[in-house]
């Protein structure tokens, strides 16, 4: 028999992961069976760290409980994928809030009509964005990045790797040198000059504030 496994997702300023726990362990879910994101940006399924922990650890015959399907992505696109790869997989899944249940018709016809509706949602996009790209040349609009000077760089990594000696947080540096820390790092490392402290730590996993970290039997 498969498992009850949940699955919730807010971004990093959201307050309102509680109600997803609670709704998920009420239908019958085990706390410590929730994997959770709390995450901001447009990042696929796959992207997010409790996502693709939960997609290894699923197994065939297993359930996914969300609260509501566009907890599974963060567009229509990126949902239909998640439910395409679970439906592959023979993984089932149910909705709670907008009660979708892709093995049932009615579930599979909710589906097909998000299908639909995010072609057509993607065929819009295409379109404003081929109109506006047309525009902007009749405007006399150049596209492509502009090169970067060199001797440019090197001035403002020079300027950077003296403020960094100095004691400046890599975040105060990159904003003295009109760059963002990314830029800033890439560039230091290009160089050959040492990459601040703050810049070494690593990003760990999504972590959950209602839930301990699982320890969960290994699955074949």
């Amino acid at each position: 028999m498969g498992m009850l496994l949940g699955y919730a997702r807010v971004s990093t300023t959201d307050q309102h992961g509680r109600l997803q726990f609670d709704a998920l362990t009420s239908y019958g879910v085990a706390e410590e069976r929730i994997w959770f994101d709390q995450i901001t940006g447009a990042k696929s399924a796959r992207e997010r760290p409790a996502m693709s922990e939960l997609l290894k650890y699923a197994r065939e015959g297993d359930e996914i409980v969300v609260y509501r399907i566009d907890r599974l992505g963060r567009s229509m696109l990126d949902i239909l994928n998640t439910v395409a790869l679970l439906t592959e997989r023979k993984i089932g899944l149910r909705s709670l809030v907008d009660n979708i249940d892709p093995s049932t018709p009615a579930g599979r016809l909710q589906l097909g009509l998000f299908a639909t509706l995010a072609e057509y949602e993607r065929e819009l996009t295409n379109e404003r964005v081929r109109a506006g790209i047309m525009a902007a040349k009749e405007r006399g609009v150049r596209f492509g990045q502009k090169p970067v000077d060199p001797d440019t760089v090197q001035d403002k990594v020079e300027l950077a790797r003296q403020m960094l000696a100095d004691g400046k947080t890599g975040e105060r540096v990159a904003k003295a040198v009109g760059w963002s820390r990314a830029t800033l790092y890439r560039y230091l490392r290009q160089y050959g000059a040492e990459t601040p402290i703050d810049a070494q730590v690593a990003v760990g996993r999504a972590r959950s504030r209602y839930a301990d970290v699982k320890t969960l039997p290994p699955r074949d």
